[in-house]
This record gives C-alpha cells, sequence and structure tokens, in this order.
C-alpha cells in the first residue's frame, strides 16, 4: 500500500482507524458539516498540530486531519488519545506538494489550519536550505487549495517568532507584528528555519490576497511541552540556531504548547470580529542567563552561553524587545466576551 501511487487522497475514518480505504472524490461540502464548521489541520502527526486538533475538539468543532503518509499515523495514536482519535470526522493522507491532493482534503472545509510542511517527530532530519524553499512552495500551495476547496477560503497559518526577529539593523527598535527577518541576514548566517517561515509566511500574504483567502498567521516562540524535549525535538533544535544570540538582544521567547494551540483557535473564531494580520505568540521572555542555562538542560544541548560567564551575570536581566500586545489584546477581549454568554 505505502509503495502505491496515489492520484487521490487515503481516508482514514477515524472509527476505522486501522483500516484503509481509497476513495475518488473524498468529501463533499455538505450543509450538516457546514453547520458544524469542519476544519482541516494538516499535517496532524505534529506536537503542535495535535494540540491544534484536541483544542478544536474540544470547542466542538469537526475536525478533519491530513498527514502526508499512512504510516504517519502511528505518531497520531502516540499524541493523542484514542477517544480523542474517534471524535475526527476522518485522516487524509495528502502530499502537500500536490495541489489537487490538497484541494480535494480541503474540500468543504469552513477553514485551514497550516503549520508546516515538514514534520519530523523523531528529529533526525534537521532542517535545510532546500527545506526552507520548499516550505515557501508549500504555502502557495495550501492557499491555492484553500482558495479552490474550503468554501470560507480562510486560512490560519502558523508561521514563527523568528519571521520577526532577525536583522542586523534593528538593535534597539520594538520588535512586533510590523517587523519581518530579512532573508539575506538569514541567508548569509544559515539560519535555515528562520528564512523558511519568513518567505513561507510572506509567500502566503502575496497568494492570499492575489486569491482573496482570508488569511491571519500566527508566530509563535520556542515551543514548551511537558514531553519536553522529545515531543518537539524537529523544531527546537533549528529554532536555536543563534539561540545566544537572541538571548543577548532579549529576543528568546518560548510559548506553551497549549497556550499557543489556544491562541490559533481564538484568532480563528476572532476572524468574524476583525481579527486580521499577524500575531506574535509568546507567554514567556528569557531574559536572564540563568533561565538560558535552564533551558539548555531542559532541551539537552549547549549553544545558549555566551563562551565563560562568572556567576554574578547570571541573574542579570536582558531588556526584552519583544511585544505581543497585539494577540494578548484579542485574547483578553475573546474571554471577556466569553464571561459575558455565559
Amino acid at each position: 500500500m505505502e509503495g502505491a501511487t496515489l492520484s487521490k487522497p487515503l481516508i482514514l475514518p477515524a472509527f476505522q482507524a486501522e483500516e484503509v480505504h481509497c476513495t475518488g472524490r473524498a468529501f463533499s461540502s455538505s450543509l450538516s458539516a457546514r453547520e458544524k464548521k469542519l476544519v482541516c489541520v494538516t499535517s496532524g502527526n505534529s506536537c503542535l498540530d495535535s494540540h491544534i486538533v484536541k483544542e478544536l475538539l474540544a470547542n466542538g468543532y469537526l475536525v478533519r486531519v491530513t498527514i502526508q503518509n499512512p504510516v504517519d499515523f502511528e505518531d497520531i495514536k502516540e499524541l493523542m488519545k484514542d477517544e480523542e482519535i474517534n471524535q475526527l470526522e476522518s485522516v487524509v493522507v495528502a502530499k502537500m506538494q500536490d495541489l489537487e491532493s490538497l484541494c480535494d482534503a480541503f474540500r468543504g472545509c469552513h477553514a485551514i489550519f497550516h503549520t508546516s510542511s515538514f514534520i519530523d517527530p523523531h528529529g533526525v532530519s534537521g532542517y535545510s536550505e532546500h527545506m526552507a524553499f520548499l516550505e515557501t512552495e508549500v504555502a502557495r500551495n495550501v492557499i491555492k487549495a484553500c482558495s479552490g476547496a474550503a468554501y470560507m477560503r480562510r486560512c490560519i497559518f502558523t508561521s514563527s517568532l523568528l519571521a520577526s526577529i532577525w536583522s542586523d539593523d534593528n538593535l534597539d527598535r520594538t520588535i512586533d507584528e510590523g517587523c519581518w527577518s530579512n532573508e539575506e541576514f538569514c541567508r548569509e548566517n544559515k539560519l535555515w528555519l528562520a528564512l523558511g517561515k519568513t518567505t513561507a509566511e510572506k509567500a502566503a500574504w502575496g497568494k492570499s490576497k492575489e486569491l482573496k483567502v482570508k488569511l491571519v498567521t500566527v508566530c509563535p516562540g520556542l515551543l514548551m511541552a511537558p514531553s519536553f524535549p522529545y515531543a518537539h525535538k524537529d523544531t527546537s533544535l533549528p529554532y536555536l540556531k543563534g539561540g545566544s544570540v537572541m538571548l543577548q538582544r532579549g529576543i528568546l521567547a518560548t510559548g506553551d504548547v497549549n497556550k499557543v494551540a489556544d491562541a490559533h483557535v481564538r484568532v480563528y473564531e476572532a476572524m468574524d470580529d476583525g481579527a486580521f494580520g499577524r500575531y506574535l505568540c509568546f507567554d514567556k521572555v528569557v531574559e536572564r542567563l540563568d533561565e538560558g542555562i535552564q533551558l539548555e538542560n531542559e532541551l539537552k544541548r549547549h549553544g545558549l552561553r555566551p563562551g565563560s560567564v562568572v556567576s554574578a551575570e547570571e541573574t542579570r536581566e536582558v531588556h526584552s524587545k519583544l511585544c505581543n500586545s497585539k494577540l494578548a489584546k484579542l485574547l483578553l477581549e475573546g474571554s471577556q466576551g466569553k464571561s459575558c454568554r455565559q
């Protein structure tokens, strides 16, 4: 089965997870699906995606998940409980570089959540310059498929804080949603994940304007999870390339994966009420060297400590230049609105 050439997506119904069924046009945009707000989450076998799926299910959404290969379903079973998997509308094998495959997967959906084009839960492949190029090509594909198949043409696109922080001329500037990383700076310093997220997000914005897809982007810091460091080793290692510079500049920020997932859902829900543009997403800025050392120990890697440092410097605070007030305001307004409804 894995070696077969698939012209249409493979459907893995959640209630028959151990069986594999091939179909033609997999889904129809039925009225009942629209009423339940069917949404699709790409690459559901990653740590962040699985948490977004859980958050959507907990809020009563009908959720479809895509994976790149049938074997990736094993990762989903490790990341989610059986009862959560059984709540899914379906799991669809859809190649991220195959536009027709994505269109079939997105058909009838109210919105698309796209977090990453490359998922490596076991953290063995790293992130290369070539991946940065492909990440950008897939971003265009996702927006094209969203335009052609998702009936509401909405996309919640996960970028990264890395797409805003890397520049050689912003040392004293507050970094917010208006800031973009310098692509040439990223290339010169081999910051491939930062480059990939920057170019992919820009491509998504360009294509969404062209095709009239309503787009919002969430730009999280380094993801943190209870099962650290293995739950998202694939993103933590490439994210921290240049980590000592981030720490010194006060731009090294982390985000609890549960809070980041919740932010994705809240931003989506606020799109009807004016949510727009980019949202920087983090809940902690590493501002002291001892905090950086603690992060190193949790990651079981080193490189944040800038050479030999005396103990007095370990508690020296670095002034943060990051600002996520736009997201904080949206979340506050959302919680107030929810309290009023209750």
